[in-house]
């Protein structure tokens, strides 16, 4: 890598503050959303979208910021990075606006779909300008303090998305993010150089086209499937065929590649691979377990939005200490020693969903979120650290695409998934009930309990108020067998992937100065989370 300018170190760390505010964005973001979802589903007070309707409204961000962030480094390089973060600001606040004032579920999707191309062009530009600006010992004291912008988001976030609910419309929670893109633009205008790498690396067009089309494709079926409770259906199996005919034609494309943004052949190797499947599923886990936690909150326990964003703070303390704890075990034990028992009892945390009901007590919740942070924080930081060391250098950039992109990928599928799961279960569990509702309302009653509370209300029949609550409960236990199951197979991956585990001496590894200045940067800061998005994805924490 081209040595790059040297900066005074007031504005190295005024950059450093810019760039922090992008990722607070970001982070902000992903978490608001999940305090959202149940007032969307509301009628009245929201849009009355249906569960589909909401896993789409979080996936379609997540699905367009994996399959775009692999290849948006290759932008900076060719046009520069400060350009491509200030371009993908002023998509994510235009596209905030067009959220925030969505006058129907499928305009919310569309402008959350827009919103994942502002933040797929952010924060790949955001990491490879810090590392173009700090050199030596410093990169890895700015990378750390970078990494605190996470946390603070992660635990701001639903706080906020309850305070604002609490006062403003629904709208709101997608308008703040313009006054700190106005910001940020003002720093980078200001403070950030523009820097661009002397390498540049081809786009990957054909691969965009197919990753996107292929996950749309497969997360459309998955979704439909809940929708019309019947596999056999035309439109649910062949979306799905066709998603798998089209992701594999797109590893097909990225392996005849000369310089891919995908490197598929990185999954080869046993621990790279091995470790990437385990996280990608255990994302998956953590996207559908946050993605019923939304509804149980303020649905099922009434929670007013302040009191579930209050709620949800636990899950992104546990995240927030469990990485640098993990971190600081693997460097006394080992990677397999540490990260084995973490994601065991994250699975076990997340099967205690199982275990809740509608007369729970709030401090078991608590207890609960606060263990499954702690175990996801646990193993995503020290896992990440070890999967990117065990490359070479020279791969290390298509190793953090890699990574990145089979999480978010796990993620989009996690929520679709666990949501079809919910509204099978949920349309089963509420069947009986349906006997002494008008034949023009059970269609209403059936989609979700948000349209049955609805419906109840109107009618004046509290008994189907708790029909649908127990059925959502129902539902909720259902999925969280499922999500348990999934996230102990992760378990047994990754115990074949650190097999065998010795010390691991490099999981901190310092960045070397010879780290190429443009890496799909965003896997370092990894989902993301960003989905995690849209949810706790955030637990998926800066790791080098």
């Amino acid at each position: 890598m081209t040595t790059p300018p040297a900066l005074p170190k007031i504005r190295q760390y005024s950059v450093l503050a810019v760039l922090m505010v992008c990722s607070l964005l970001i982070w902000l973001d992903n978490t608001v959303l999940s305090i959202t979802l149940e007032t969307l589903a509301d009628p009245v007070r929201g849009l009355g979208a249906n569960p589909a309707e909401l896993q789409w409204a979080t996936g379609a961000y997540t699905l367009v910021f994996a399959t775009l962030m692999f290849t948006a480094g290759a932008l900076g390089d060719s046009f520069g990075h400060r350009n491509v973060l200030a371009i993908g600001l002023v998509i994510f606040g235009g596209t905030s606006i067009w959220a925030a004032y969505a006058g129907d579920p499928g305009q919310l999707i569309a402008a959350r779909a827009g919103m994942g191309v502002g933040a797929a062009l952010i924060m790949p530009a955001n990491f490879a300008i810090l590392l173009w600006t700090f050199t030596g010992p410093g990169r890895a004291t700015a990378i750390a303090i970078s990494s605190t912008s996470t946390g603070v988001g992660m635990a701001a976030g639903p706080v906020l998305a309850g305070l604002l609910l609490s006062h403003f419309w629904w709208g709101s929670v997608f308008l703040v993010n313009v006054p700190i893109v106005v910001v940020a633009l003002a720093g980078i205008i200001l403070l950030v150089p523009n820097f661009r790498s002397p390498i540049v690396r081809p786009l990957d067009p054909a691969g965009i086209l197919l990753s996107i089309s292929g996950l749309a494709a497969l997360t459309y079926g998955l979704i439909r499937a809940g929708q019309v409770d019947d596999w056999g259906r035309l439109d649910v199996w062949a979306p799905i065929v066709a998603g798998l005919v089209l992701l594999t034609v797109f590893v097909l494309v990225e392996l005849r590649a000369k310089l891919p943004s995908f490197d598929p052949r990185l999954l080869a190797q046993r621990m790279f691979g091995g470790g990437n499947a385990s996280m990608a599923l255990l994302l998956f886990s953590v996207a559908a377990v946050t993605f019923y936690n939304a509804f149980y909150m303020q649905g099922a326990l009434g929670y007013s939005p302040m009191k579930a964003g209050l709620a949800n703070v636990p899950t992104a303390v546990g995240a927030i200490v469990g990485a640098p704890l993990g971190a600081r075990l693997v460097r006394l034990w080992s990677l397999r020693t540490v990260a084995v028992p973490a994601i065991a009892v994250g699975a076990v945390s997340m099967g205690a969903v199982g275990l809740l009901d509608l007369n729970t007590p709030l401090l078991w919740i608590e207890i609960m979120l606060l263990v499954q942070g702690l175990a996801v924080g646990m193993v995503l930081a020290p896992v990440t650290g070890a999967l990117i060391s065990s490359l070479p250098l020279e791969q290390s950039g298509a190793g953090s695409a890699v990574t990145n992109t089979a999480r978010q990928a796990g993620s989009v599928i996690g929520i679709a998934v666990g949501g079809t799961i919910m509204s099978i279960a949920y349309r089963s569990a509420i069947e009986p009930s349906l006997s002494t509702v008008p034949p023009s309302l059970q269609d209403s009653v059936r989609v979700s309990a948000e349209q049955a509370r609805h419906v109840a209300a109107t009618l004046g029949r509290p008994a189907l108020t708790q029909a649908a609550d127990q059925a959502f409960i129902h539902s909720m236990h259902v999925g969280g067998i499922w999500i348990m199951a999934i996230t102990l197979v992760a378990t047994v991956v990754l115990v074949f992937a650190l097999r065998p585990a010795g010390k691991l001496k490099k999981t901190a590894q310092k960045p070397d100065d010879g780290r190429e200045s443009s890496p799909a940067t965003a896997g370092v800061t990894a989902h993301a989370g960003a989905d995690t998005a849209a949810t706790y994805s955030g637990a998926d924490v800066d790791s080098h």
